[in-house]
């Protein structure tokens, strides 16, 4: 139960390994559960706390100042804030930006979304580093209690493995978002969380995207007559999305042009046979090095993810709808971040190229998935 209010109250964060750290509220008051997880980023935190993928995450702000540019109506990525609660150190005293409507921690308390601050944000994202992502509360006004009581609650929360959440987040009503100029493409897109910068990008390039729902059917996909067909980021564990594999093996059979990204990477793993497992950590934040191993390039991109693609990196590997490469890695630690088929019109990628926020350096795949589209129409 929460309550909206900008005077401050004492707060307390508790990780479920015990560990606490003392603040002030930021945002609305009262109690929040969630998985602990950091954000790199140094800017874009508007685009951040709208991002479905974050659903039940309560993120840390690993850049010190949080709130400085405000909050307006141009750059949420979908109509609400997502993430569970909000964890920074120095909130902005008074937001300057042209653009702003409202501060931050206004707008938290308006979508009642419990958040601390003035906290060793530094020492919380080491230790998450060390130990991993992990669950934990935020506790503050009436929901404050004996330190043994509030890791109690803690620890009864559930689970990021093993969480379903795409449906939790997708449209439930199917939607068309218009191509800018002359239509060159219909695009078919599975919402598991999408992002609303997504389907603006394919947009510029021609593409009518019908958005469809997560519970959607092969039959309502190639309903829309589609060019091609893209799958969303979203969140959850991938091992729990059987609807979503199963949806795109009938799409990888059909052999009608596919893209994924982020959770899409993750499902278009599992459809050709691929495991998944949970990173320690994950990557999140807008500064992540990633190589595409078919050009040498490096690309600066932006990352949401905690689970990933288990393939082998230097080996072809068969699978049921041909062969099958890592495309993308991560330059950090080796996690696959990218998937390509060689026989079929297929590919994903781990990361988000629709740079909201983050660098552009990944946008030349939205021309990669058209190029597909058209040596399929030729």
């Amino acid at each position: 139960m929460t309550t909206a209010t900008t005077r401050t109250h004492p707060a307390v964060l508790v990780l479920e390994d015990g560990r606490t750290f003392r603040g002030r509220s930021y945002g609305a008051v009262g109690q929040t559960l969630g998985e602990a997880v950091f954000s790199t980023g140094m800017t874009g935190y508007q685009e951040t706390l709208t991002d479905p993928s974050y659903h039940r995450q309560v993120v840390v702000m690993t850049a010190p100042h949080i709130g400085n540019t405000g909050v307006n109506d141009e750059d949420p990525e979908s109509g609400r804030i997502w993430v569970a609660g909000y964890v920074v150190r120095d909130p902005a005293r008074v937001p300057s930006n042209w653009r702003s409507t409202r501060t931050l921690d206004d707008e938290l308390a308006a979508q009642g979304v419990v958040g601390i601050s003035g906290i060793d944000t530094r020492a919380l994202t080491r230790h998450l580093r060390e130990r991993g992502a992990m669950r934990v509360g935020i506790f503050s006004g009436d929901a404050l209690a004996a330190e043994d009581e509030l890791l109690t609650r803690v620890r009864a929360a559930p689970q990021m493995s093993g969480a379903d959440l795409a449906a939790e987040v997708a449209t439930t009503e199917p939607y068309t978002v218009p191509a800018q100029g002359e239509r060159r493409f219909t695009v078919a897109a599975v919402d598991l969380g999408i992002k609303g910068m997504t389907p603006h990008r394919m947009a510029e390039r021609g593409i009518e995207v019908h958005v469809l729902p997560a519970t959607a059917t092969v039959e309502e996909i190639y309903a829309t007559a589609p060019d091609g067909v893209f799958f969303s980021n979203g969140p959850g564990d991938p091992a729990t999305a059987d609807h979503a594999v199963a949806l795109m093996r009938g799409v990888l059979e059909r052999g009608t042009p596919l893209f994924g990204i982020c959770f899409g990477n993750q499902i278009l793993g599992r459809a050709l046979g691929f495991g998944t497992y949970k990173l320690k950590y994950g990557h999140r934040g807008i500064n992540q090095p990633v190589k595409d191993r078919a050009t040498g390039k490096v690309e600066v991109t932006a990352h949401n993810h905690g689970f990933a693609v288990d393939a082998p990196l230097d080996t072809v590997s068969d699978t049921p709808f041909g062969r099958a490469e890592v495309s993308h890695v991560c330059l950090n630690d080796n996690v696959v971040e990218g998937l390509r088929l060689l026989d079929r019109p297929a590919f994903s990628v781990q990361y988000h190229p629709e740079a909201a926020a983050g660098p552009h350096d990944a946008a030349y795949l939205f021309d990669r998935f058209v190029s597909l589209m058209e040596d399929q129409r030729a």
